[in-house]
């Protein structure tokens, strides 16, 4: 008989080039379980509604394909999880990742601190694993796939490390970031602040000064300056020393040169990003918005 991994990986074959069965593999993985791990996954559930909305998923077949690299990394949290599912359910094996083992700690133990080890150990991995992929994605998609990044490890933070992700308003954090909780979608989807399409063909700038202003308001007055110490507490908390690399300076660096770092600088202005980063306990550390030109300066 065929061991997990095999036979995760016979599971994800058979999905590959179906976008809807992969919803329905990752949705199942939640709600076809007893117990407490039914009330988690609403927010990786949300994040792949909107992917599969973009056409990210479609197979490479369709017209228009979808993203090699988003198919990539979907792909890897799918196999975890049905690894993970499968090992304790008594399948022969051995954990074939550090990330099926985080994954099968929260299934032994369902509880929201697991949760996020486990995602976001499949989301680091898959990162790590396909940056040749994204690299040949265009640059606002690539914009999209660190701020993805950021968000996921910010919102792990918010749980477990609330003061460095909130300063003096930690005390919300747990609850806010809780994955049993719909809340927590605001957070992960990016549906709110980026175009829906895909590919995306605008220009990185334009579809950083079309975001929502909330969402550009996290991340520019509240994640941004906390760079460095969020991918320094997910590197040790996720096993992966790799991931304080995917930053150049305090700037998210996945599959970006440095010679385009100024563009991470476009949507940081207005006065309103200064005063969330100062009720949070941080002051802004990157260099204010350029005037590009054809665009306004928002703010």
């Amino acid at each position: 008989m065929a061991d997990a991994a095999s036979r995760a990986e016979e599971q994800v074959a058979r999905v590959r080039d179906d976008p809807a069965a992969r919803y329905t593999l990752a949705r199942e993985f939640y709600r076809l379980a007893g117990g407490p791990r039914r009330h988690y996954g609403h927010a990786e559930l949300s994040f792949m509604r909107w992917s599969l909305a973009r056409g990210v998923l479609a197979p490479e077949t369709a017209d228009p394909p979808g993203s090699p690299w988003w198919r990539a990394v979907n792909e890897g949290r799918l196999r975890d999880k049905a690894e993970a599912r499968l090992l304790s359910a008594g399948a022969a094996g051995t954990p074939g990742a550090r990330s099926v083992e985080f994954w099968l700690d929260f299934i032994r133990t369902p509880e929201p601190g697991r949760w996020y080890r486990a995602h976001n150990a499949s989301i680091a991995a898959g990162y790590l694993r396909h940056e040749e992929l994204a690299a040949a994605e265009l640059q606002v998609e690539r914009f999209m796939m660190n701020v993805a990044l950021l968000r996921v490890l910010f919102t792990h933070a918010m749980l477990a490390r609330p003061r460095l992700a909130l300063g003096p308003l930690a005390l919300f954090g747990p609850l806010m970031a809780d994955p049993r909780h719909r809340a927590v979608q605001m957070y992960l989807d990016l549906g709110r602040s980026f175009p829906p399409g895909y590919p995306v063909t605008a220009p990185v700038e334009d579809a950083v000064l079309d975001e929502h202003a909330l969402a550009r308001m996290l991340d520019y007055g509240v994640i941004a300056p906390r760079l460095p110490g969020l991918y320094a507490f997910s590197a040790v908390s996720l096993e992966e020393p790799r991931l304080t690399a995917l930053l150049d300076d305090g700037v998210p660096a996945y599959a970006w040169p440095h010679a385009d770092r100024r563009i991470w600088y476009v949507g940081n202005t207005g006065p309103h990003l200064r005063a969330i980063a100062r009720l949070t306990g941080v002051r802004l550390r990157w260099d204010p918005s350029p005037r590009w030109a054809g665009r306004p300066r928002a703010g």
